[in-house]
């Protein structure tokens, strides 16, 4: 019926010669071995597009869409080069390959584009290949000129981080390591928040990993950390919790907070766009807590294990990707599955981050 209505609608449009405005759908852009890029229309579940990349194997692993959904830029190539793809023809347009003669570069997990589209920030591993020792030389956030894909400047900048994402204003860069650390839009460290040291005298060292990118809905960077609590025996097995750790990519501010007992593992989380104090983790089970009670809400068991997890922009839909070749959806509120996609060929996943973007139909 509701196709109907719009069909209706634009016919007497084009009768008046009206121009209907142009409604902004949800697309999940999934990365899939070995070499390819599938565009899913999300309301529908259907694969809109399966765009191939060259040279991109083993894995086209993190995906970084545009504003106005027509362009993504993918690290691949063993995380040696990024591809600039025209979503709209599927053409990869331009290409940065990072390695260079005497120095193998791998970007890591840690790709983001400012929000004026204008430049793009890649965390980098650098080590100089000479003919007889590697020398690992220090790791640097590297700024890309989003249009042509030339280098504009490096800053150096701590080791082992996982993930970076430019703040909403692009002011500030975040990157996720054993410190939250703030660089401004340079690269100039202007500011650390303590992870590893978060709450010393009653929890032990949380163990953290976050190497998925799903904060794009919510601008909330958000992921699971595991810790003891110091108060109980360490032979209790409830000694061990589940946090969340959120970074509002608006407000700046950094949460750690517990959410559980450690009886089960996610590997990421993500949180609503419509309440952020809504988050989502997966990887056996999906579960949805709620930050403000600090406490689980419902959880239910997957039918495999799955990595990624995001949502849609109503806030309604968690989509669950990663693992093995398939994109899953539930309901956000009764975490019922309603649908399901497969990836071409049943092509996997494996450690890619499943992006949502919208582009106006």
């Amino acid at each position: 019926m509701a196709l109907q209505l719009t069909r209706t609608a634009a016919a007497i449009a084009a009768l008046m010669g009206m121009t209907l405005p142009a409604i902004a759908k949800d697309f999940l852009m999934v990365p899939v071995r070995p070499n390819k890029l599938v565009v899913v229309d999300a309301a529908a579940m259907s694969v809109d597009k399966v765009i191939t990349l060259t040279d991109a194997g083993p894995l086209p692993q993190l995906p970084v869409v545009n504003a106005d959904g027509t362009r993504a830029y993918v690290l691949m190539n063993k995380l040696e080069s990024i591809a600039i793809v025209d979503l709209m023809s599927g053409e990869t347009i331009n290409r940065i390959d990072m390695t260079t003669a005497d120095e193998r570069v791998k970007g890591m997990f840690g790709m983001d584009l400012s929000p004026d589209g204008t430049t793009l920030a890649v965390y980098q591993s650098p080590v100089k290949m000479l003919a007889d020792e590697f020398q690992v030389q220090p790791t640097r956030l590297a700024f890309y000129d989003a249009e042509t894909g030339a280098l504009k400047s490096t800053a150096e900048v701590p080791r082992q981080i996982t993930l970076i994402a430019w703040s909403s204003d692009g002011q500030k860069i975040y990157g996720m390591g054993r410190h939250m650390y703030v660089f401004d839009a340079t690269g100039k460290q202007i500011e650390d928040k303590p992870i590893h040291g978060w709450q010393t005298e009653k929890y032990s060292q949380p163990d953290v990993l976050d190497v998925w990118s799903q904060f794009e809905q919510a601008d909330v960077i958000a992921t699971p950390f595991y810790a003891a609590r110091l108060d109980l025996a360490a032979d209790d097995p409830t000694a061990f919790r589940t946090g969340i750790l959120t970074q509002d990519l608006t407000s700046g501010e950094l949460k750690m907070q517990e959410v559980e007992v450690a009886d089960i593992f996610y590997f990421s989380t993500a949180v609503s766009p419509t309440d952020k104090n809504r988050v989502y983790g997966a990887y056996n089970f999906l579960s949805s807590f709620d930050l403000e009670a600090s406490a689980p809400i419902k959880r239910v068991p997957l039918p495999h294990s799955y990595y990624s997890v995001n949502l849609s922009s109503d806030g309604k839909t968690v989509y669950l990707g990663g693992a093995m070749g398939d994109v899953a959806a539930y309901d956000a509120e009764t975490l019922e599955r309603t649908g399901e996609v497969m990836m071409p060929d049943g092509a996997a996943i494996s450690l890619a981050s499943v992006r949502v973007f919208q582009r106006a139909e």
